[in-house]
């Protein structure tokens, strides 16, 4: 038989052939610009003073045409620096951490579903089904409304989960920068589905007695992707505002908004939505450089709801029996891939090295003229960030994006670890995970970081941030007593 051909694909040798493409392909002009600096120099040296000053003496330029070209080069280089955006730095956050009474093991979740559920029991196999494959682990926590049973969701008990993680996440923030209250100029709360009156925000403004001319916002109805929203929010503020501190929340409030009924599509959420919350404190100050832990380079939005089956992929209703719930369609996955696709069309050209956009550009321009079927390529991210924050909705999203992003499982461990420490803490999530990468050691000065959140809409929003100095492994945060039992691994299947 004939000797079968190698793996070519697989080959140590083409490995070094596409790294050795990647460098020059980067570094062209810093080739190209070389040789010319030499060639330059050589005809220098070659011409000698003499014919130097010769050249010199013939350019005839006065005083007056010197002055002028100082004054014109002054005014551009002031002209410049005049326009250009602000930087936006992070100071500092914090994520809030339940108490351990707020637990809910597998065993207590399945136990209040049989009990709440004891007239439909096909839903109470599906829900376990559902945590089966979820992907949570046995330390996520609830409110203590939904503790009860039946559950009690009642105002004053959404207001109380409300201050509990939202002042307990901004009390940790402002301890952790030494930031006055009074020092904040802007204020941003997002929660997208406990809306009260009065709002979140000016619960925050009351109770640290913040200034009257404080700049406040409350969004609301828009999501997990939410969080990106403010950032977003935050930084056009920021640019129109000097010298000034934003503070932004992100959080979820479940007590709410638990399902009570029997859809099936309606109780997803209850199996995987838990307490959460962050607090984030942004700064233009030029002074935060350097004590900044990261700074805010794009933010990417994409929102696909001009589609009727994105805009009602995630959507709030009453099921037959008038339950208010949200209904997760099946299309989900398809349509937070399509929205994906969108963002990252955008945020390629602005992230991705010269050589990932050229095999991108050659391969597209291949597709159009010559033939359609050959494989579309997928940038290679990894060249472009050093650590990945996929917001953790569910096993199913971060399965998704890793296999569409072709990223490692050390790509993905920190959705995934948090996905099991906490659960889907809604627009939080990107925080929590942000500080288990920062509790591992792993962030260094430099570093790129890229947040991608989905949320109802149907929007897919990204974040890039570049670390400003080596995080020291933090000595307190919501990982401070569990990090060293992370990574875990997570099994396909939890037989309950």
């Amino acid at each position: 038989m004939p000797q079968a051909l190698p793996n070519f694909s697989s080959s140590v040798k083409l490995k070094y052939v596409k790294l050795g493409y990647q460098y020059l392909v980067d570094h062209i002009l810093t080739f190209l610009l070389i040789p010319t600096m030499v060639g330059i120099s050589v005809q220098i040296i070659l011409l000698g003073p003499e014919e130097m000053l010769k050249i010199w003496r013939s350019l005839d330029i006065d005083l007056v045409q010197i002055l002028c070209s100082s004054f014109l080069i002054i005014l551009i280089c002031t002209l410049y620096f005049m326009s250009k955006p602000r930087s936006v730095y992070l100071v500092d956050y914090a994520c809030y951490k339940p108490p351990i009474t707020y637990r809910v093991s597998f065993s207590t979740f399945m136990e209040h579903s049989r009990l709440n559920l004891k007239d439909n029991l096909k839903s109470v196999d599906f829900q376990m089904r559902i945590l089966e494959r979820s992907g949570l682990g046995e330390e996520t926590c609830l409110p203590p409304a939904i503790h009860y049973i039946p559950p009690t969701p009642t105002m004053e008990a959404a207001r109380g989960e409300a201050e509990e993680v939202i002042f307990s996440a901004i009390d940790s923030l402002m301890q952790k920068t030494g930031i006055k209250v009074k020092d904040i100029d802007i204020l941003i709360v997002n929660c997208s589905l406990f809306s009260p009156t009065p709002s979140l925000s000016a619960m925050v403004v009351n109770k640290y007695k913040l200034r009257s001319n404080i700049k406040s916002y409350n969004l609301s109805g828009m999501g997990c992707s939410a969080g990106l929203i403010s950032m977003d929010l935050a930084r056009d503020l920021l640019q129109a505002h000097p010298n000034s501190y934003a503070l932004v929340v992100s959080t979820e409030i479940i007590t709410p908004n638990y399902y009570k009924g029997s859809e099936r599509a309606m109780l997803l959420p209850n199996c995987l939505f838990r307490m959460g919350g962050a607090a984030i404190l942004l700064s233009n100050k030029s002074r935060d450089k350097h004590r900044a832990k990261y700074r805010l380079v794009h933010v990417v939005r994409t929102h696909k709801g001009s589609d009727d089956k994105a805009y009602k992929c995630v959507y709030e209703q009453e099921d037959s029996q008038g339950k208010v719930g949200i209904n997760l369609s099946k299309d989900l996955m398809v349509i937070a891939g399509e929205a994906l696709k969108s963002n990252i069309t955008t945020i390629g050209p602005l992230v991705l090295p010269a050589s990932e956009q050229l095999l991108f550009l050659i391969t597209l321009i291949g597709r159009k003229i010559f033939n359609p079927k050959w494989k579309p390529y997928i940038p290679d991210f990894k060249q472009a960030f050093e650590h990945f924050c996929i917001h953790a909705g569910g096993r199913a999203v971060i399965d998704e994006l890793q296999k569409n992003l072709q990223l490692s499982s050390e790509h993905v461990e920190a959705s995934r670890m948090t996905l099991h420490r906490f659960g889907n803490t809604s627009s939080s999530s990107l925080w929590y995970e942000l500080s288990y990468i920062e509790a591992k050691g792993r962030m260094k000065k430099g570093d790129r970081v890229w947040q991608i959140a989905f949320g109802s809409g149907f929007k897919c929003n990204s974040a890039v941030w570049k670390c400003n100095r080596t995080i020291k492994t933090p000595t307190d945060g919501p990982w401070q007593d569990c990090i060293d039992r992370y990574p875990v691994h997570i099994p396909e299947i939890v037989k309950l």
